[in-house]
């Protein structure tokens, strides 16, 4: 069993010291930047209700809230039927990990983002300091360690992510009436510690985690990483609480230390400022970045827009909705970690499967000009403009034809058309001609953005296309597509002389 003087002593031996001035030495994996797309999933004990999102474990304890009056309905006043009385519920007795990474695989992810505990508490993999655990409850399986296993053996890179720092206050609700939450509650219990719930961005908020539940949290982390290996570990937001820091710098230095003993660079994935600038990777949910940034960057966000875990009433984007997260993100430096949520037994719902496939199936044709890719000079050409920032995908964007997205590779450009068919659908015609003003020829004394010389244009997945320079743009006529195809983007190559 992992303990303290083991920590300390895997932090002592180096060569990464329990300081930011140190973390903030350790380089980004290689394999990070050129991966661009990753997979994430929430799947829980909070999956069995299948109701409104993943936060039902607190907010079933919540009068008023629409969770508790539901639970209330379904199964029972609280004070009998709690949220641990799920787990006989939670069998997962269609849970495949290597079907699901035959899933991913085919989508065109490099890498995989399981949850190994989300905020209930509930931790998905075998443990020896919890017993509130999917090996010993539950479905009686190691469900982390069978989708690692699964993951490296479809050769994709293996990370997880814990969401254990709120913990601290996020059943705390559960005191407030006659619920199974009861006093005294002390460390192994399943609820422990439930605080009262502070600011979530006051990050001095009392009262402050204590030593006690602060070392559980480390140690509960440094028995994932030593237990699974992940290339990357992610942390979702209150671990920027000023009690966490000490922990964290701890937590960090053991991580990067294992991974120089185990022979790869490892790196975190951090939201706000949960880490110093350059310890780790930044992380922006469900946004981005309105430029091309000097650091390589992730954005993780979900296929609905109202839940990370999958429910009976998720408000799911459109496939076009997904695809554009993709090449924005990596146009400007970024990788798309793109969340779906499993059923409660372990299946993936057909149209959860459906959108996975599709990005799969343009990747296929499009990957090339994702996958290694870094931004151009210029990012991006159109009228269209982007939210950018935290949870700026709540309400999908109408791209026109004229919004591109640039990347490059081997001295090659390409092209994204954001929505290529938004032509057609103004003019009840086929989509002929597609224009760049970037790529416009040089005339009457008018320098263009771009002043080399464009030898071909080849559309993504189909071949060379017709074009000509002209005064006002460069004019591309794409290659008919299939009718699966309508609505999503177009890639082109365009190669310099």
């Amino acid at each position: 069993m992992i303990d303290m003087n083991t920590v300390e002593a895997v932090i002592a031996s180096g060569p990464y010291a329990d300081t930011w001035e140190s973390l903030s030495q350790a380089p980004t994996p290689a394999w990070f930047n050129d991966a661009k797309f990753g997979i994430f999933t929430h799947w829980g004990l909070y999956t069995v209700p299948e109701y409104r999102n993943e936060w039902y474990s607190r907010n079933m304890y919540i009068e008023g809230y629409p969770e508790f009056e539901h639970h209330v309905s379904a199964y029972g006043p609280q004070n009998r039927f709690g949220y641990k009385d799920f787990i006989p519920m939670f069998t997962a007795e269609r849970f495949d990990a290597d079907e699901w990474l035959d899933l991913f695989a085919a989508a065109g992810a490099r890498y995989y983002f399981p949850v190994s505990e989300h905020h209930d508490g509930y931790q998905m993999y075998r443990s020896e300091l919890s017993h509130w655990n999917t090996f010993e409850t539950g479905p009686h399986r190691d469900v982390l360690g069978e989708l690692r296993d699964a993951t490296c053996a479809h050769g994709l890179h293996f990370a997880t992510s814990n969401h254990r720092a709120e913990h601290w206050w996020f059943m705390g609700h559960g005191k407030d009436f006659d619920s199974d939450i009861k006093e005294p509650l002390q460390k192994g219990d399943f609820y422990w510690p439930a605080m009262p719930e502070p600011n979530e961005f006051d990050i001095h908020s009392t009262p402050a985690p204590s030593a006690e539940y602060l070392e559980d949290w480390l140690l509960r982390v440094c028995e994932i990483i030593d237990n699974y290996r992940p290339e990357l570990l992610y942390f979702d937001w209150w671990v920027q609480h000023e009690s966490f820091k000490p922990y964290m710098r701890k937590l960090v230095a053991f991580y990067y230390n294992r991974g120089v003993q185990w022979g790869r660079n490892v790196s975190i994935c951090y939201k706000y400022d949960g880490l110093a600038w350059g310890a780790g990777i930044v992380d922006v949910e469900r946004g981005g970045f309105a430029d091309a940034t000097p650091f390589a960057w992730q954005t993780d966000t979900a296929i609905a827009r109202n839940s990370w875990c999958y429910t009976n009433s998720l408000d799911y984007k459109t496939l076009a909705e997904l695809i554009v997260s993709l090449i924005d993100a990596v146009s400007k430096n970024g990788n798309l970690l793109l969340n779906v949520g499993p059923r409660a037994d372990g299946s993936i719902a057909d149209h959860d499967r459906e959108l996975l496939l599709g990005i799969g199936d343009w990747l296929r044709a499009n990957g090339e000009g994702i996958y290694g890719t870094r931004p151009w000079r210029l990012t991006q050409e159109g009228p269209t403009k982007q939210a950018e920032g935290m949870f700026a995908d709540q309400q999908p964007t109408a791209w026109t034809a004229a919004d591109w997205r640039f990347t490059t590779k081997n001295g090659a450009i390409y092209a994204f058309c954001l929505n290529p068919d938004d032509i057609a659908d103004n003019h009840e015609t086929s989509c002929e001609t597609l224009t760049m003003s970037t790529f416009a020829a040089y005339h009457d004394g008018i320098k263009p953005p771009f002043n080399g010389i464009v030898a071909s244009v080849e559309q993504l997945g189909a071949g060379s296309v017709r074009f000509r320079r002209g005064d006002e743009a460069l004019e591309i006529s794409p290659l008919p597509r299939e009718p699966d195809q309508k609505g999503l983007p177009i890639g082109f190559k365009i190669t310099v002389g």
